[in-house]
């Protein structure tokens, strides 16, 4: 594990137990998915890249609009689906034919493989990288190199 990717995977966990909040990003007050990826971006980064416009739930669903998959490949590096690391950004479809709208931090691969997410009723957890969940990745990204 590269000392970014081991910092990315340290900042992530560090928002475990965040409640789930939409739309915030406020490690331990309250974040959704992309305000965990948000939060991590501040720490290795520093300002966000862009303004994250007001979004609903069903955010880019009516209009059937990959913007959050077009907002990564703006400012992550994509990488096959299989080439899998710590830190790596994943985005999910929660449904066969749906845009993609959530997403997670791989913390561990292997045999033991899991991801970092803020998960509605959960708040921020990892999880086993199981069958259900690998079956709903539809993209795999990396940060850019950061200021260490």
């Amino acid at each position: 594990m590269t000392p970014q990717q081991a910092r990315i995977v340290t900042e992530a966990r560090g928002w475990i137990g965040t409640p789930y909040v939409h739309q915030a990003s406020c490690r331990g007050a309250g974040t959704d998915c992309l305000g965990l990826l948000r939060g991590v971006w501040r720490a290795i980064h520093g300002p966000e890249p862009e303004p994250v416009p007001a979004y609903t739930a069903d955010w880019s669903e009516p209009a059937r609009d990959e913007l959050l998959h077009r907002a990564a490949l703006r400012w992550l590096r994509p990488k096959t689906l299989v080439d899998a690391a710590p830190g790596d950004v994943l985005l999910f479809r929660m449904r066969d034919g749906a845009v993609a709208k959530h997403l997670g931090i791989m913390g561990n691969t292997g045999p033991d493989q899991s991801f970092i997410h803020a998960y509605t009723g959960h708040g921020v957890i990892e999880s086993p990288l199981s069958v259900p969940w690998l079956r709903r990745v539809a993209a795999r990204f990396e940060f850019p190199e950061g200021v260490l």
